[in-house]
């Protein structure tokens, strides 16, 4: 433990006056605004450090921080890890608001009587079943119900944290906001509500309007703003600037912190949807093995039906040899730590060198163990691995090198026990999630293996890091890339709420951290075989490519 007054952002770094502030309050609640890129999880991060280091988190008291997608949960607890070190971290609890609510129901369960009753070995399923099944969709009304009921689960739950995170807030719904007052209301407990409203896509899923105004007063929280953007480069940065003058004026940046012109812009036109795609293709493999750009660093962006926009793009990659994920199919499986588990264990076995699976696997299997049981499972580890590729080898010497692939895993996750495998989701609780996972993990890898028979290059397709990502605006939230492109920046793709189109359209821009790409094409034929409303003839969507036209 540190005295306050000595502390200083870990790692060197340094942080802006009120992202300084942020990180080091301790009497109120906070809500803070902040644009993409201006370093909303690495204020937390900083935020986490300072609480658990100086003692402002007084043990045994935790912090809980509460994120909408399972990725940016992960990424928030990955970063807290790497500024606050394993010891403090093991007082950081990272989840989602389903999982949050899914622990309270099984830590509470006995509180819901009637039609609400649950049997222990409860499951999440696509349908109600009285005491037997309940949907995802319960969850957090259950949580509710459990809350009100109960001053012993309200204040078993108030007991344990002293600080709440609230990541990208300006996507809270009625009922996660209900069960945050319900949780923390009235307490002394510090919230801090982190989010930006130009980036309000949620809209279709109940997000509130005015939750940063609402949380303000129902917490007495102290706003601030966070205007410095540290992802793009400053061509980028002003094209964004116009955008931000229509969305919410009194956050435009100032000029003086956008010095440079750096940074790429581009808009084209293409006569139909193929033109488009063979064009892209082509630029793409120029950035891959002319720029060398990674893989992992280009992003596809379509407003929404993915498959349908972006179906023959991928086909003229595939045809170039050109790995890509289309996260339609895949953001779901991939996101799952199960998943990751299986993924970077056969990267260890089967490929020559995958330093990059071994740490994943070290941080997922020992993430808060002392240096002497981190040495001892290290080697244990060390020779479950050394006697797997020794047996690999021996099956490449008969011709047959993929052969086996599952029951090894078989091997390895009977190894490693079911109480390591659930505690690495609160989800996993439910065995009958777990081995879900496990087996759309594996259909997953033998769909990868006849697309590409070589194992090491399937999983290559499985993973984040080496692979084109072609993905929704919707799931792109939170990432960023070196070169976006965003497809069909047309009328007929980007119709109905005006105000939710151009926040998403906002945030596709903002991922781009040096180059920015929009397409639009005079023609796009029908899908084949579909048949529900398709406008062939397109037209470009003026407002959005006019501020990208005084950047190029």
């Amino acid at each position: 433990m540190i005295a306050i007054d000595t502390w200083t952002p870990a790692d060197g770094l340094t942080l802006e006056p009120n992202a300084l502030r942020a990180a080091k309050a301790r009497k109120r609640c906070l809500a803070l605004t902040a644009g993409p890129g201006a370093g909303k999880t690495e204020m937390l991060a900083q935020r986490a450090d300072f609480l658990l280091r100086t003692g402002s988190c007084r043990y045994p008291k935790r912090i809980l921080a509460i994120s909408f997608k399972v990725d940016a949960s992960k990424n928030l607890k990955k970063r807290v890890l790497q500024r606050c070190g394993f010891n403090l971290a093991s007082r950081f609890d990272s989840y989602t608001f389903h999982a949050f609510a899914k622990r309270i129901i099984d830590r509470f369960r006995p509180i819901l009587t009637g039609n609400d009753a649950l049997d222990i070995d409860y499951k999440i399923g696509d349908r109600k079943f009285i005491r037997k099944q309940i949907e995802f969709s319960d969850l957090v009304p259950l949580a509710i119900q459990i809350l009100n009921k109960s001053v012993m689960a309200r204040n078993a739950v108030r007991q344990t944290y002293s600080d709440v995170f609230l990541d990208e807030f300006q996507d809270c719904t009625n009922q996660q906001y209900e069960l945050l007052k319900i949780a923390f209301k009235g307490t002394a407990i510090r919230l801090t509500a982190v989010g930006d409203t130009k980036q309000k896509i949620m809209g279709w899923a109940g997000a509130l309007d005015g939750i940063f105004k609402t949380f303000v007063t129902d917490f007495a929280a102290v706003p601030l703003n966070m205007y410095r953007n540290f992802r793009s480069k400053p061509r980028l940065l002003r094209m964004q600037n116009e955008i931000i003058r229509k969305l919410d004026p009194a956050s435009v940046m100032p000029d003086e912190q956008i010095v440079g012109d750096e940074g790429e812009v581009f808009a084209w036109r293409f006569e139909d949807s193929r033109d488009e795609a063979e064009y892209l293709a082509n630029l793409i493999s120029v950035w891959v093995k002319t720029e060398h750009v990674p893989l992992s660093e280009i992003a596809i962006l379509v407003s929404k039906q993915l498959d349908l926009y972006a179906e023959h793009l991928m086909t003229e990659l595939d045809a170039r040899g050109i790995p890509f994920r289309n996260e339609q199919q895949m953001q779901d499986i991939t996101s799952e730590p199960a998943a990751r588990l299986i993924v970077d264990y056969l990267s260890c076995i089967y490929s020559q060198r995958e330093p990059k699976a071994w740490i994943r696997l070290m941080a997922q299997l020992s993430p808060f163990a002392d240096d002497e049981m981190q040495a001892n499972f290290r080697q244990s580890l060390d020779r479950m691995l050394k006697q797997n590729r020794n047996s690999v080898a021996s099956v490449e010497m008969i011709g047959d090198s993929f052969s086996g692939w599952w029951e090894l895993v078989g091997t390895f996750l009977k190894k490693l026990g079911m109480e390591t495998l659930t505690s690495l989701s609160p989800d996993y609780e439910s065995h009958d999630r777990l081995n879900e996972i496990i087996q759309e993990t594996k259909t997953r890898i033998e769909e990868l293996l006849k697309l590409e028979p070589n194992l090491p290059k399937a999983l290559e397709r499985f993973s984040d890091d080496q692979a084109v990502r072609i993905l929704t605006i919707h799931k792109c939230k939170g990432l960023e890339f070196d070169s976006v492109v965003i497809m069909a920046v047309e009328n007929e793709i980007f119709f109905g709420d005006q105000d939710a189109n151009r926040c998403a359209f906002f945030v596709g821009v903002s991922r781009a951290k040096r180059r920015l790409v929009l397409t639009y094409a005079n023609r796009r034929s029908r899908p084949d075989g579909y048949t529900k409303r398709w406008d062939e003839e397109r037209s470009f969507q003026k407002e959005y490519f006019s501020y990208a036209l005084p950047f190029i």
